[in-house]
């Protein structure tokens, strides 16, 4: 099995977002360097960020079309659907590290499917837990 890394909703909104030009790029780097491969992994839960983000909170709105095949490209990677005990994994995550438990949920879907990089800005650059690595790739 090749390495997987677990990327989270806010580099996959970085991609829109123009008025953040220096993370819009990265985002965009990060992506072409793994392409829609089987090594990029989501859950539902960031494809639920994602849709509520790209619609609220992006200066320049994109249209529903736009929103509609983002999101459905989005869901042509490896998905994690997150399950109930996933869910109360996460609990323990956030009660063990002191995390949100959305973060936490993030966290245990990329331990579910066995990645080995975590992409995000919301968690401690650096930090292993298991055989995960957590970058920020904004720093």
């Amino acid at each position: 099995m090749s390495d997987r890394v677990f990327i989270d909703t806010n580099i996959f909104i970085y991609l829109y977002d123009s008025d953040q030009p220096d993370k819009q790029a990265r985002a965009r780097a990060l992506v072409e360097k793994f392409g829609l491969s089987d090594a990029i992994v989501i859950s539902t839960q960031v494809l639920q960020e994602f849709y509520v983000n790209v619609t609220r909170k992006l200066a320049k709105q994109l249209s529903d079309e736009q929103i509609l095949l983002a999101t459905r490209t989005l869901g042509r990677l490896r998905v994690v659907e997150v399950s109930v005990g996933m869910i109360f994994s996460a609990i323990g995550l956030a009660r063990q590290f002191r995390l949100s438990f959305w973060d936490s949920l993030i966290l245990e879907a990329a331990l579910e499917s066995q990645c080995t990089l975590l992409l995000t800005e919301d968690l401690q650059h650096g930090q292993r837990i298991g055989s995960l690595t957590i970058e920020n790739p904004f720093l």
